[in-house]
């Protein structure tokens, strides 16, 4: 029995999980001047990716990276829903 498709969903089910509020609190606390340290991160981890060889752990490291490169879009249109008045604006940052 092959579990590789089971395990590769699961890590994209628990990233969507975990970036959704990452990017909310990234937003929130830093603004989109983060977005360098998503892209630094997805570049890498999808480089990782090709090198490494087990298939299961490969697939898992692109998911992440592209989870990561997702997020910088992610940023730009959080920022939106808190112009719009969507999410709460952070008190100590200037709009």
């Amino acid at each position: 029995m092959y579990l590789s498709g089971i395990v590769i969903g699961l890590v994209c089910f628990i990233c969507i999980g975990l970036f959704y509020p990452l990017v909310i609190k990234a937003e929130c606390y830093f603004s989109q001047n983060i977005r360098w340290l998503f892209a630094l991160a997805g570049i890498v981890l999808l480089l990782l990716s090709v090198f490494v060889e087990w298939v299961v752990l490969s697939a898992c490291l692109a998911v992440v990276g592209m989870c990561c490169l997702w997020s910088i879009k992610e940023l730009f249109d959080q920022e939106k829903r808190v112009k719009e008045g969507r999410f709460p604006k952070n008190p100590k940052r200037k709009y």
